[in-house]
């Protein structure tokens, strides 16, 4: 049975965590602090690797990202706006 996320694309969201982040001027470390603040650990080099989209992102990840980047969670799955 193939897999739904195939290839070298492993999220959905990426982009956007890398846009909501600049728009904040958040570096990746700063935004990985206060991931871990909330319990959740995401180093910064899967901060990066979720920006290129090589990494998968869990549900825990996902509500995570959305409080700390302050949008709603369906904000990460949005078209980019590049």
């Amino acid at each position: 049975m193939a897999r739904i996320i195939d290839g070298d694309v492993c999220n959905l969201v990426g982009r956007n965590v890398r846009a909501f982040r600049r728009a904040r001027h958040m570096s990746q470390q700063q935004l990985s602090n206060r991931l871990e603040l909330l319990g959740v650990y995401v180093c910064r080099g899967s901060v990066s690797r979720i920006e290129d989209r090589c990494r998968t992102v869990t549900d825990i990840e996902l509500f995570a990202l959305a409080k700390v980047l302050d949008v709603p969670l369906a904000a990460l799955f949005d078209p980019p706006k590049d």
